[in-house]
């Protein structure tokens, strides 16, 4: 059968796409084995170093189990059991020294340790613990302690004699005693192990850079303090986030795919001239088809300023803008795709701009600890340069520290270059300017500046100067809040910028900080710095309980918002910790306004009125949420994302070291535990952030059409922020981020069947309104 003119067109149509479809498959077929492969060989050396900590945990378990032993034969000798039961503690030391020879030290003292706490700090203060440690268990212990010689490894058992008053016998040994293992251990070329006790390193084998990651896999040694903590190279992400096998079957069968598409187009039939003069349109056909569709205004525009500038000779470079990196709060894009260097300079001279209509000289630039941060700071002070603007560079700092600058060095402006929670390759500007935080059209108006070439070129470039501040940050918070009493906390920094100046800042206040994932490393290669995904605080609640800490604190990306875990694990919501601040803050402010965001519990209202505060909900957004602070004078703020902001002892910005410090100031002024202040908060239950991809990609026109659409019987509907409906037992909210193109869920209820009855309502309303909407819950 003779195909029809449609199918030659088919046909010849697709011949000529088959070898870059080859082309495409094959390069993908190489990406995912390449990808396969290096997650294959990461998991090897994370098996090998996992293997390698439980052989050195078992090992060394057995070398302290032959000490302990070794001082329970000591003591049940003969030699030594005379000496005691004659009350001689000195010869029955001495008996111990002799049938010990490579013991350093053999003390045997009084139960009560009077001798020993008298002798205090030059005796050490490893001898008293593990003393007591004995005495308590009644039981042989082993422990690690720093003696002026170094490392000393210190045994300990009770040593009485009847009719005698007890005594305990402490034998100080060499390291190496348990450390002997250690040296032969195979860790691999990229692996990490260590003999840690608190934060001690008694030993150290193989690459120390991981040494901060190495808590994520440590492995306690049954019946003593020690634990083997190992590291190794985070595993890279495979494609498409399938895992190692996966991604190379998936390889194989596209170098199949490939295959057959250059199969074909060799083999393929060639275009007759029949066939062509079917295909080819006539004049007529080509005049009536439509013109190819233009895009529209929303479309990335060639920027170049309009006005003549004698800082250069030349007018500065085109550059595509993409209006959709001007966000509702911030400036937000992806590095390499919608923000380059070019886009910042003219971004940082658009603020510059903008400063020289308000008769502003000068700004402070921070950057956090992403890899293209230098890249954007270059291009952000250039652009500020030339708009005339005096720039105060402070390097690498958290977002919050980037804010105090502005108040410490008086200039009122700053721009933080931040990508925030979001992934390695985002990157982004939070700006004040006068103040204020812009947001809104204030951002929009920054875009329309360059658009329209609206940006001032000076006379001359303004002025470019270093300046570190972290330590009068560090010292205005430890001046203002101190512990009452030490609390052991664990601090997650994801990696990020917040990594360094948190734990100095929570040391300085009087806490004992166990740091987790706290170097600066802008790959963020151990989780996502995202303290408001439960999943990102895994490892934080394992170090947590490992450790036997109060608390866990964690910080996200750029160090603005906090999270908090107790020591049983539980996560507590933002909304919960509002709760206790307002509590504290109105106990020296009688009837403060206290500020909220749309997705925090509705028992927070009830709460701040019952402490006799003024409560007060208000739009998502910390831009938004400090300029209605700023509006109604309010002393306390709060977001669900983890925002906190402090106006009464601070300046109101959002930060989450500070509120983290804040929160230990609390909780170390209480009797009770922490869990048990925290658990003693008005409870109920809630879920997480739900996020669900918006269709079509646009958000707030799904939640418009919604919020005309829905009927919520018996609910009481607030639309400051989506649509939030309150009932008496709960409340559910449908929102559009204003960051990513997601809808935004989130409910709360006394318990679980109002929850239930609550989010199925919200589903029947949402599936009556887009039936496909895929609905996690």
């Amino acid at each position: 059968m003779s195909q029809t003119p449609t199918q030659q067109l088919s046909a010849a149509q697709l011949r000529p796409a088959l070898p870059i479809a080859a082309a495409v498959l094959g390069l993908l077929a190489l990406w995912m084995a390449w990808s396969g492969w290096r997650q294959w060989q990461g998991e090897q050396a994370r098996q090998q170093v996992q293997a390698a900590r439980d052989q050195m945990v078992q090992d060394t378990a057995r070398a302290l189990k032959a000490e302990t032993d070794r001082l329970a034969r000591q003591l049940a000798a003969p030699a030594t059991r005379s000496a005691l039961a004659a009350g001689d503690l000195a010869g029955a030391a001495a008996a111990i020294r002799r049938a010990w020879p490579d013991a350093g030290q053999v003390d045997v003292l009084p139960a009560g340790l009077d001798e020993a706490y008298a002798q205090l700090p030059k005796s050490g203060f490893g001898r008293i613990a593990v003393a007591e440690a004995a005495l308590a268990a009644d039981a042989p212990v082993a422990r690690m302690a720093k003696e002026a010689g170094g490392a000393r490894l210190l045994v300990a058992a009770p040593a009485s004699a009847p009719g005698r008053p007890d005594a305990v016998a402490i034998v100080h040994l060499p390291a190496t005693r348990v450390a002997r293992a250690f040296e032969t251990v195979d860790v691999g070329s990229d692996g990490y192990l260590a003999l840690r006790q608190g934060d001690f390193s008694v030993v150290e084998r193989g690459d120390r850079a991981l040494a901060g990651a190495a808590e994520a896999l440590a492995t306690a040694i049954p019946g003593t303090e020690l634990r083997v903590s190992a590291g190794a190279p985070a595993t890279p992400g495979a494609a498409f986030g399938m895992g190692a096998m996966s991604a190379l079957v998936g390889a194989g069968v596209l170098a199949v795919l490939a295959l057959l598409a250059l199969v074909g187009w060799k083999r393929g039939p060639r275009r007759t001239p029949e066939a062509a003069a079917h295909t080819e349109p006539t004049l007529v056909q080509a005049l009536q088809q439509a013109p190819a569709p233009t895009s529209d205004a929303a479309a990335p525009v060639p920027i170049v300023s309009k006005e003549s500038t004698t800082v250069e000779d030349s007018k500065p470079a085109a550059v595509s803008i993409d209006p959709g990196i001007f966000r509702a709060y911030d400036i937000r894009g992806v590095i390499g795709q919608s923000l380059d260097a070019g886009v910042a300079e003219h971004i940082g001279q658009a603020v510059g701009s903008l400063m020289r209509d308000r008769d502003l000289p000068d700004i402070v630039v921070g950057r956090d600890g992403r890899l293209s941060g230098p890249d954007m700071v270059a291009g952000l002070i250039a652009g500020l340069r030339k708009a005339g603007r005096n720039v105060i560079d402070i390097g690498l700092a958290p977002t919050p520290l980037v804010y105090f600058g502005s108040f410490f060095l008086r200039t009122g402006c700053c721009i933080a270059v931040t990508g925030s929670h979001n992934p390695p390759d985002y990157n982004g500007f939070k700006i004040v300017v006068g103040g204020d935080t812009l947001s809104g059209d204030a951002i929009t108006d920054l875009y329309d500046r360059i658009a329209g070439g609206r940006l001032h070129n000076a006379a001359e470039l303004g002025s470019v100067s270093q300046r570190r501040i972290d330590d009068d940050y560090l010292e205005r918070i430890a001046h203002d809040v101190q512990l009452q009493r030490p609390l052991k906390v664990v601090v997650d920094a994801g990696n990020g910028v917040a990594g360094e100046l948190g734990p100095r800042v929570l040391r300085a206040i009087g806490a004992d900080v166990v740091p987790l994932y706290c170097e600066v490393d802008g790959t963020f290669p151990n989780h996502h710095p995202d303290p408001s995904e439960p999943h990102n605080l895994e490892d934080l609640i394992a170090t947590v309980q490992r450790e036997g800490a109060d608390l866990g604190l964690a910080f996200d990306g750029d160090g603005d918002r906090l999270g908090v875990v107790t020591r049983e694990g539980v996560n507590i919501f933002p909304d919960r910790l509002l709760m206790l601040f307002a509590a504290d803050v109105l106990e020296r402010n009688p009837g403060a306004v206290i500020l909220y965001d749309v997705k925090c519990t509705g028992q927070l209202s009830g709460h701040v009125l019952r402490h006799g505060g003024s409560p007060l909900m208000w739009k998502t957004g910390h831009s938004l949420i400090k300029a209605k602070m700023r509006e109604t004078g309010a002393e306390l703020a709060g977001e669900m994302s983890g925002h906190f902001f402090f106006a009464e002892r601070w300046f109101g910005f959002d930060d989450g070291i500070y509120s983290a410090a804040r929160l230990l100031e609390i909780l170390a002024g209480r009797e009770e535990s922490p869990s048990e202040v925290l658990g003693a908060l008005p409870g109920g239950v809630s879920t997480p952030e739900i996020k669900i991809d918006a269709p079509n990609g646009d958000p707030h026109a799904f939640v418009e059409g919604f919020r005309s659409r829905a009927s919520f019987e018996g609910g009481r509907i607030s639309t400051i922020d989506g649509v939030r409906v309150d009932w008496p037992d709960g409340w559910g909210l449908i929102r559009a981020s204003n960051t990513t193109p997601v809808l935004v869920l989130r409910f709360d209820a006394d318990n679980e069947d109002a929850l239930q009855r609550i989010q199925n309502v919200f589903r029947e309303q949402l599936l009556g309104f887009q039936p496909d909407l895929p609905i996690p819950f």
